[in-house]
């Protein structure tokens, strides 16, 4: 549920288009973050682009709140840069979080790739370190570590020293 204090935003009312697609918000330090309902990040992303000229991913990143349940919170950075020959809404330079929480070992959302092409090689990191599928992505695979490693190895139930290695002396 969006407080109240934020349906002032324009950004906030624009998403009243699309009906509880927003779980909740808030805004720290000048910052907008807002809960994506994880089913729903495409269409929110399409409209943000479309509609309200947010047309830069600069980031997609994830956190795990290992041992909690949803254990993972997929994190997109958007911005909204002027555009050449753009003159409506006006220019200006905003930036807006997106962020959407998925469970499991196996977790799964959906790919931002067919809104932003940037997306690409974001989703195929989190991918790689988290182990999050990004469903319909043209080329969800490893992109850091090697494609015969095991694991992922920013989830927090990963071991510090990894799986392959042994360190007898230690």
């Amino acid at each position: 549920m969006v407080p109240d204090t934020l349906k002032e935003i324009r950004v906030v009312q624009a998403l009243e288009a699309l009906p509880s697609a927003v779980v909740a918000g808030k805004v720290d330090r000048n910052e907008l973050t807002l809960e994506i309902e994880p089913a729903r990040i495409v269409e929110v992303c399409r409209l943000l682009k479309d509609t309200l000229q947010f047309n830069r991913l600069s980031a997609v990143t994830c956190v795990d709140w290992y041992p909690t349940e949803p254990r993972f919170e997929v994190i997109y950075h958007l911005h909204a840069i002027p555009s050449a020959g753009v003159q409506q809404p006006p220019a200006r330079n905003e930036r807006l979080r997106l962020k959407c929480k998925v469970s499991g070992e196996k977790p799964e959302i959906d790919s931002v790739y067919g809104v932003w092409r940037s997306a690409d090689w974001y989703e195929r990191e989190v991918f790689d370190l988290f182990g999050v599928v990004f469903r319909n992505h043209p080329g969800l695979k490893r992109i850091l570590m090697p494609d015969d490693w095991e694991g992922h190895p920013l989830r927090k139930d990963y071991p510090v020293h990894g799986y392959k290695y042994s360190y007898p002396q230690e």
